[in-house]
């Protein structure tokens, strides 16, 4: 009920945002394919800023722009239990009295469960925590959601208000020296409530996974794998909104062109009719990559005809398309954008990257309820965040600056090449949620956004 219940509201905000994530990106290219490197103020010049919750400057901002950090690797949490570190993929969800709910993945292997009771698999480290955050941005609690995962690095918001967290990793106790208890290469259902779930949903696909994108309409879910040889997958639930009582786990092919490698150079603007092929044993087990190209997931979907992508990681669902970032992609390997139309099955090329300089393999992406994008980048050696403007003007926005000598949590060092992670907006539009992935920090950070055209 809850999920026909949302169905309406969530497909108007998707319309809104489709047009949004993609006129940004064409725009880019446009100005790329034309030569047009025009300096762009954007929110104006990146300065040391200090943190209002310790007086730290860990970040760099434009003029006007505040930050609060909300939680850090090694913080308690509610129940005493110690945050895990490397938080990764993010998303906010709407409580009462503006208050948030920010559910987090933590991209950890190895070591213990940090939260036994609600594990998985004892001997993992990776899961989910939940903030609750007020609406002028302070921290008023933290939680662990699951735990006993392995490498929880993005997943997707669904039409019933959960997160799906996806693990990329197809480790098991098969794995020599892994040490681990149970399979991992699966999907689970983590509900904003803080409701317990360990229950990996095997019907979804066990595969190096990213992220997910979930068709309001319909309830099916699209699925992004990172991997150098990576497919796109759609799961059709049996029941909508109920994805553990199985369903059926197909794999995308370009009709008339079997086995079409999309991870070299494409045609500006190329499209594909598609269609899909099924995975006939989507658990099929395939703990190192040679047995993968032997008889896993994507093996059995290529055997069938399936396209060949390079490293599928976001993915985002907005006004009946379905929008996956390869991050390196394309004839410079510099990241491509695709947008799936579902109705007319047909998969699009819609960005292209021609070289760092333009854009440098984009990994997370989010939409700003104003009109642009606010983008994190994977291939740089100076972290930043960038804005993207509705007219494809691409500037910095925020810059890592985190060097810390042991004053929060007792760490200490250099952590200024680690990668932002999980940008992510408050359902207000108000605060952007980000990661600094080393040594572990979740930031709030707000200011004048309309300035910037973000």
């Amino acid at each position: 009920m809850a999920f026909k219940s949302r169905r309406r509201f969530l497909t108007d905000a998707a319309a809104a945002a489709g047009a949004t994530l993609a006129a940004p990106l064409e725009a880019l290219a446009r100005r790329a394919h034309t030569g047009d490197r025009e300096p762009v103020s954007g929110l104006g010049p990146l300065s040391p800023t200090r943190d209002e919750v310790t007086g730290l400057a860990l970040l760099d901002l434009p003029p006007g722009f505040r930050y609060r950090s909300l939680a850090w690797t090694g913080d308690a949490m509610e129940s005493g239990t110690r945050t895990p570190g490397a938080p990764d993929g993010m998303a906010a969800f709407a409580g009462d009295d503006g208050v948030v709910y920010l559910i987090r993945n933590h991209e950890l292997s190895s070591g213990a469960a940090f939260a036994p009771t609600l594990a998985y698999d004892g001997a993992a480290g990776g899961g989910t925590t939940i903030l609750t955050i007020s609406a002028d941005g302070n921290l008023l609690g933290a939680r662990a959601s699951l735990a006993g995962t392995v490498r929880n690095c993005a997943g997707g918001p669904t039409p019933w208000r959960s997160w799906l967290t996806c693990e990329e990793s197809v480790l098991g106790p098969a794995t020599p020296g892994g040490g681990l208890e149970k399979p991992h290469g699966y999907v689970f259902d983590v509900p904003v409530d803080g409701t317990p779930t360990r229950l990996p949903l095997t019907a979804m696909g066990r595969f190096v996974h990213e992220a997910v994108a979930v068709d309001p309409r319909s309830g099916i879910v699209y699925e992004t794998e990172d991997a150098r040889r990576a497919g796109l997958y759609r799961f059709t639930p049996k029941t909508p909104g109920r994805l553990a009582d199985g369903g059926r786990l197909q794999m995308l092919a370009v009709r008339g062109r079997p086995r079409l490698d999309l991870r070299t150079a494409q045609p500006a603007g190329v499209r594909y009719g598609v269609y899909w092929v099924d995975i006939a044993e989507p658990d099929r087990a395939h703990e190192t990559q040679a047995a993968a190209d032997g008889g896993g997931v994507f093996a059995q979907g290529y055997a069938a005809g399936a396209a060949i992508f390079a490293r599928l990681e976001g993915a985002w669902y907005a006004d009946g398309r379905v929008f996956v970032t390869s991050t390196d992609g394309g004839h410079a390997r510099m990241g491509q954008l695709w947008a799936l139309d579902i109705d007319r099955q047909e998969l699009r090329l819609v960005f292209e990257s021609p070289g760092a300089e333009v854009l440098n393999m984009p990994d997370n992406v989010t939409v700003s309820p104003r009109g642009g994008l606010v983008l994190c980048e994977d291939g740089t050696a100076n972290p930043c965040v960038h804005g993207l403007t509705p007219d494809g003007r691409l500037f910095r926005l925020a810059r890592n600056a985190v060097r810390l000598a042991g004053e929060r949590n007792g760490i200490a060092g250099d952590f200024t090449s680690s990668e932002f992670a999980g940008a992510t907006f408050s359902p207000d539009g108000r605060w952007l949620f980000v990661n600094v992935q080393t040594p572990g920090i979740t930031f709030a950070i707000t200011g004048p956004w309309e300035e910037g055209g973000i």
